[in-house]
């Protein structure tokens, strides 16, 4: 089965969630304000269970794959 994300695709948030998990070694949680609405980032890693590593301006947080949609590159201009 591939991923629904492959590694470099350009993503964005389908919704603010309640909190953001770093994809650190270890892990914290850190407030959603860190991500800014219609914020585009970059697939850095698969991790287990459809979670994928996105890399944003401010960091780079966990997220399950049904969080995420993909931006056309079109679009991002």
């Amino acid at each position: 089965m591939s991923p629904a994300f492959p590694v470099g695709t350009r993503v964005r948030l389908r919704d603010q969630p309640t909190y953001l998990k770093t994809a650190d070694a270890m892990s914290m949680l850190r407030p959603p304000d860190l991500v800014d609405a219609g914020e585009v980032g970059q697939v850095v890693a698969l991790k287990a269970l459809e979670q994928v590593a996105v890399r944003f301006r401010r960091g780079s947080f966990l997220f399950e794959s049904q969080q995420l949609l993909a931006v056309d590159e079109e679009l991002s201009d």
